[in-house]
């Protein structure tokens, strides 16, 4: 018997949220930014009214206004969001246990378990959407389908405020003409190599050898060919069950403000040598790095990269944040505070690795996790301070921010 699962994605989560907290919020163009006073803060969410204007998700203020010259902004209320976040999730329980929450706006519920109760998963969708929009104030786009790659794509379908079902017997003539970066952890980089191979939607990656695939990408092909073949059997977590960890971060603010090569090195390799320990405690690999810096003005830059492979090594966890740093920070500026964040984690045993046998990146690897184990093992046995690399500095622990895992 197939499952019934459902994904719900909260529209416009973020504007949704704080339109109901300010109605006048509703007539207009309107988005949610990081810092409304600067022109280069990023958008974070926009309302229907600004996405018709060709307002987008991550752009930078002053291009979101050349567009947009009416667009009001707001600053976000993370308290908020979060309790909303928390109410959309009750209603959700009201009718399985299996409740998976994806990130604060969206989750996944395998309600196979309640047909006999709340009748098909087109009829629990439906009354979802219409109670969530009656009783919480926000609107929920739902797919419904017989495996959760497929519920993802369903609720991204049709949006705002919509229900969208790929069945057995529709899934072939609407999911595979879809472009290929539509499903579900096909990022910019998978898509770029397979849009290389003449692999553009879907139902071509669908055909593909898995072999092929398999030596291109990896496990992670492995997993992207199940999807499109409509072959994905991830279970549907119980709200209740402890769940791993979806980043591991760590964030300092300095005793002083870090200027040069050399000092900002010594910070980034204390927070990756940090977060490279937590992800080998929870046997996690991580697929993206994510550096945050924060100058003097407490004006903030994100940037991240995705990896060619997982990796749980302090070294490339470092070298990969020193690049972030090259590339998108004057190394002369100075820097108040870093945050290194490790996502896309996946449990170590399952993060697939292409290691070329002829430019030493096996050797090399190995060499990293000697290293890595080693040094782990003495500050088990001899305590934290036991060993520490070269260029990390230990700081004030007031000074400190342990982000912990996600």
């Amino acid at each position: 018997m197939d499952r019934t699962i459902l994904h719900c994605d909260c529209n416009a989560f973020y504007a949704s949220v704080e339109t109901l907290l300010r109605p006048e919020l509703a007539d207009g163009p309107m988005a949610v930014c990081g810092d409304p006073e600067s022109r280069h803060g990023i958008i974070l969410a926009k309302n229907e009214q600004a996405k018709k204007c060709g307002v987008q998700t991550a752009e930078t203020i002053w291009q979101a206004k050349r567009k947009c010259p009416a667009l009001r902004l707001v600053p976000p209320h993370r308290e908020a969001y979060v309790e909303f976040s928390r109410k959309c999730n009750e209603l959700y329980l009201q009718y399985t246990d299996l409740v998976d929450p994806f990130g604060i706006d969206e989750s996944f519920l395998d309600v196979t378990g309640s047909l006999h109760l709340f009748g098909a998963g087109e009829k629990i969708a439906d009354e979802l959407r219409r109670r969530m929009q009656e009783e919480i104030g926000l609107t929920i786009s739902v797919g419904v389908s017989f495996n959760r790659a497929f519920a993802k794509l369903g609720s991204d379908y049709r949006k705002p405020n919509a229900t969208t079902v790929f069945s057995r017997e529709n899934y072939k003539e609407l999911v595979w003409p879809m472009p290929v970066n539509t499903l579900l952890f096909v990022g910019p980089r998978v898509a770029k190599r397979l849009d290389g191979l003449g692999v553009r939607t879907i139902g071509e990656l669908a055909a593909c050898d898995p072999a092929f695939i398999h030596s291109l990408l990896g496990k992670a092909g492995d997993t992207l060919l199940r999807y499109a073949r409509g072959e994905d059997d991830e279970r549907v977590r119980s709200f209740y069950e402890e769940h791993a960890p979806k980043s591991v971060g760590n964030g300092m603010t300095f005793p002083h403000n870090l200027v040069g090569e050399d000092e900002l090195k010594m910070g980034v390799t204390a927070l990756c040598d940090h977060v490279g320990r937590r992800l080998r405690g929870h046997q996690m690999k991580c697929q993206t790095v994510q550096l945050l810096i924060r100058d003097p003005e407490f004006k903030n830059r994100s940037r991240q990269v995705t990896l060619e492979r997982p990796t749980d090594s302090t070294r490339v966890l470092i070298d990969t944040c020193m690049e972030i740093l090259h590339a998108n920070w004057r190394l002369d500026q100075p820097v108040r505070m870093l945050t290194v964040t490790a996502a896309g984690l996946l449990p170590a045993g399952e993060a697939g690795e292409q290691l070329s046998l002829f430019d030493g990146g096996l050797q090399e690897m190995q060499k990293l996790q000697k290293l890595d184990r080693a040094m782990d093992a003495l500050r088990q046995r001899f305590g934290e301070d036991a060993v520490r690399y070269g260029h990390a500095v230990k700081p004030p622990a007031k000074d400190e921010k342990n982000e912990g895992d996600g």
